[in-house]
């Protein structure tokens, strides 16, 4: 009994209703995974070859998928030539094999348009640092950059003064050659940059002695870079037109500027919200009171509540880093107050803690464990204190 053949939109992994582009997509795949060449020996990736080709070469093609969408595999029962009976011709191979043995041989396949079309420049990426607080609310920052700009000798072309590029003989001008790979469907043109001209379709038999054939000369600039308040450790700075020279006309690329952001020695930033933490007394802490809090905008004066405990968290709002969108919409600070204990006291100042730890110590741990401050506790420390 004949083998039971799979759904073809099962064995690409697609659904009925995927369109033209993307039954081409997940044909690529698999085609690239299981291909013989990839796979010397391997009877089951053959195999899978073959199936995934058959799948492809009805459902690329509208009126076969017309047919198989109406009747099933039985539109192409007893079909001449092929695997298994199946015929491929008309089936579209070309840029999809060229692409594989391309990978596979070292070749590249250009557009259909050829390569020796107008082509962006290359970006360039640099990196700058700055500071915390530069990051916080923007910076402008100098660079000093090694860039290539036409030469003025011979306008960009390349060639000496008083002559011009040649055409290409082994492309003819078109910037691609093309080569033959055989393969289970027989013989499979394939398209490649043109390795005599780079592409081009021009070569150049006497070179600008200024640029050395290149075209273009190297030196070094001054680019001003302007860094968004809100930037973070890691993001970059696109700057437009910056980069490497197009070819054949075509526009400059652009500068990546990443940005590393120095460390704080006392902040600490995520996302658009920053931490810190400060210090108060034991005094402050019990009793309440004023206390001076680092922001990257300055100094404030924040007003502790008595009775506050270590590790207690505060919310400055609106004194965080700006956001990039929109910088007048800023996250908040976040501190942590902790009680700071002396490591070094006065013979007067210990033997007052030692008589306040005499006057509350025992009632403290009993209103601990009953977890309230008692009436006795209060009244002691108000006698101590005066308050």
């Amino acid at each position: 009994m004949a083998e039971q053949k799979r759904d073809y939109y099962e064995v690409l992994g697609v659904e009925k209703n995927a369109d033209e582009s993307a039954i081409k997509k997940a044909y690529r795949v698999l085609a690239k995974k299981y291909h013989p060449d990839m796979n010397p020996g391997d009877a089951e990736a053959e195999k899978k070859f073959k199936e995934a080709s058959e799948a492809y070469a009805v459902l690329s093609d509208p009126e076969k998928k017309r047919q198989y969408d109406q009747y099933g595999h039985a539109a192409f029962e007893g079909g001449a030539g092929g695997f298994g009976g199946f015929d491929f011709n008309g089936a579209d191979f070309g840029d999809i094999f060229g692409d594989i043995f391309g990978d596979f041989f070292g070749g590249g396949r250009r557009g259909s348009r050829g390569s020796s079309g107008p082509m962006k420049g290359a970006n360039i990426r640099t990196s700058v640092r700055i500071s915390f607080e530069e990051a916080v609310f923007g910076v402008d920052k100098e660079l000093e950059l090694t860039l290539k700009d036409e030469c003025t000798a011979c306008h960009g072309s390349g060639a000496k003064p008083g002559t011009s590029p040649e055409t290409c003989q082994k492309c003819g001008g078109k910037g691609q050659v093309v080569f033959t790979q055989q393969s289970f469907f027989g013989t499979v043109r394939n398209v490649q940059t043109c390795p005599d001209c780079n592409g081009t379709g021009k070569v150049i038999k006497d070179k600008c002695p200024d640029c050395h054939g290149s075209g273009y000369i190297a030196s070094k600039k001054k680019i001003q870079v302007s860094i968004p308040a809100g930037i973070d450790n890691g993001q970059s700075v696109r700057i437009r037109d910056k980069g490497e020279p197009g070819s054949n006309g075509g526009p400059r690329g652009d500068l990546l500027v990443e940005v590393i952001v120095g460390r704080h020695p006392i902040f600490q930033r995520q996302d658009y919200n920053i931490y810190s933490t400060v210090a108060m007394s034991f005094a402050v802490a019990a009793l309440g009171g004023e206390i001076v809090i680092d922001t990257v905008d300055g100094r404030v004066v924040y007003e502790v509540k008595a009775g506050t405990q270590t590790d207690t968290k505060v919310r400055l709002k609106g004194k965080g880093v700006p956001t990039l969108r929109n910088k007048d919409v800023r996250g908040d600070h976040y501190v942590t107050l902790v009680v700071q204990v002396p490591d070094k006291l006065s013979h007067e100042a210990k033997d007052l803690l030692r008589k306040f730890d005499a006057e509350t110590g025992d009632t403290l741990n009993a209103a601990k464990n009953a977890g309230s401050e008692g009436t006795e506790t209060k009244d002691k420390r108000k006698k101590f204190f005066g308050k």
